[in-house]
């Protein structure tokens, strides 16, 4: 194989790992903006749930056996 052709093999190896890397940067982007806005949806659902334990008092669940 010729010095060329290797340079060659290599520019287009590189350009190839550089498309990659950028794909894979903005999917992981992407992710994290899904992540963080899963994050928040989670904090409002607990917020609300806490609420709802305020106005409505213990669940039966968490309420203790009759035999006490």
């Amino acid at each position: 194989m010729e010095l060329e052709e290797r340079v060659t093999d290599l520019e287009s190896r590189l350009a190839f790992q550089d498309d990659t890397i950028q794909a894979l940067n903005d999917e992981l982007v992407a992710q994290q903006k899904r992540v963080e806005r899963l994050q928040l949806q989670m904090a409002a659902l607990l917020k609300r749930q806490e609420e709802m334990l305020g106005q409505f008092g213990v669940f039966e669940e968490d309420a203790p056996p009759p035999h006490y």
